[in-house]
């Protein structure tokens, strides 16, 4: 089987993490960078990524790399690649640009000299080119430029790899659900401890804890673009699917619960989870938070609680804390507490002392996990 060089993006913060999948799963020379990891693999390393990785946003397969000084450079760098090899002119395409320090005058030029050059080089093999759709293309091609070289991809994973296929309705800002996946593994989750959320909103923590907890590969609900490409290996992608169904467990090893002061966000929760096919091992319901107690020994509370952007918010948010903290200590003793917020006051403000502080990124809001271990009777 060819090796190819991959990159596999995901939200930034969470590339070791990243890097320990892509391991796993079959990868090899693996380096993790800003925003992602450098990786060799077979198809069927990108096959098994696509299906099981839990943080990862996509999964590029590098079909050229070469050094430029001028957007004709990146004509001629993408005229080469044998792109009839990959698709058909019956598929349709689209080309997204990215730089870093990019030496041209427009990233949208660069985007429609790869368009050009991938068109002609298909109508000089068969006469005919394939379509642009910046909708729901069959193909998606990127590249990536820094100050002296260019990167082309075709993207292996189609639609970004966090729509997972059960998300009904997102509520305000949602929490992405492979960032979600990404929390639960940096707060020490393996699906063996009871776990709750008592601030989960559409639900996507608690559906990502039972995803963990029931060994169930995030992607077997969804199709991929390798799926629409010529080297499609279909007895071998049925072959990793079952399994991967075979390797699910029939039931959790611990209790799962979310809970929101929200009636209408508690029924979206619902939706979410019985769309993931897990509504029974999680239960959810309408509570305010300090109403909530654990729901077994030794857990894993793990929270993405309101943050507010209007000052009146934060006012009232800051003076909830201090009673959030009290509730923990009084009743949270023995369970490791993660609160991922944007609000570098909060464990202050809380009177706790964190033993971890993971910078993160959601969306392009600069956030923090913050780990708190409950002792008894104490405030740390």
């Amino acid at each position: 089987m060819t090796t190819y060089s991959l990159f596999i993006s995901c939200p930034r913060g969470l590339e070791n993490l990243l890097a320990d999948e892509i391991t796993a799963l079959g990868g090899s020379e693996v380096q993790p960078g800003d925003g992602g990891v450098a990786a060799k693999g077979t198809m069927e390393a990108v096959y098994r990524i696509n299906l099981h990785s839990r943080v990862a946003s996509r999964v590029l397969l590098q079909l050229t790399k070469g050094s430029y000084r001028s957007e004709q450079d990146i004509y001629k760098l993408a005229h080469n690649i044998r792109w009839p090899q990959w698709f058909s002119p019956a598929d349709t395409f689209k080309v997204k640009v990215e730089g870093k320090r990019a030496q041209v005058k427009s990233l949208d030029f660069v985007g429609l000299k790869i368009k050009d050059a991938l068109c002609d080089a298909f109508r000089e093999e068969s006469g005919e080119r394939p379509s642009v759709d910046k909708q729901r293309p069959d193909v998606r091609v990127h590249a990536f430029l820094n100050d002296k070289t260019v990167q082309i991809f075709i993207d292996t994973s189609g639609e970004a790899l966090f729509k997972r296929g059960y998300r009904q309705d997102a509520g305000e800002a949602p929490l992405r659900e492979n960032l979600a996946a990404g929390l639960l593994l940096l707060a020490g989750y393996d699906g063996s401890q009871p776990f709750q959320d008592p601030f989960c909103g559409s639900g996507t923590l608690a559906i990502e804890a039972a995803l963990i907890a029931l060994k169930r590969a995030p992607g077997l609900m969804r199709r991929f673009g390798f799926e629409r490409l010529k080297n499609f290996d279909k007895p071998l992608w049925m072959k990793i699917k079952q399994a991967a169904r075979e390797a699910a467990l029939a039931q959790t090893a611990a209790p799962i619960a979310g809970s929101d002061n929200d009636r209408q966000m508690i029924r979206v929760a619902r939706q979410n989870a019985e769309a993931a096919e897990v509504a029974e091992w999680l239960t959810l319901e309408s509570a305010e938070a300090q109403d909530v107690r654990p729901n077994g020994e030794g857990g894993i509370m793990l929270s993405n609680p309101p943050y507010g952007v209007r000052l009146a918010d934060i006012q009232m948010l800051h003076a909830l804390y201090p009673q959030l903290g009290s509730w923990l200590k009084q009743h949270y003793a023995g369970w490791q507490i993660g609160m991922f917020t944007g609000d570098r006051e909060m464990p202050k403000l809380m009177r706790l002392q964190p033993k971890r502080k993971i910078p993160l990124f959601n969306g392009k809001l600069d956030c923090r996990l913050f780990v708190l271990d409950m002792v008894k009777g104490s405030n740390r």
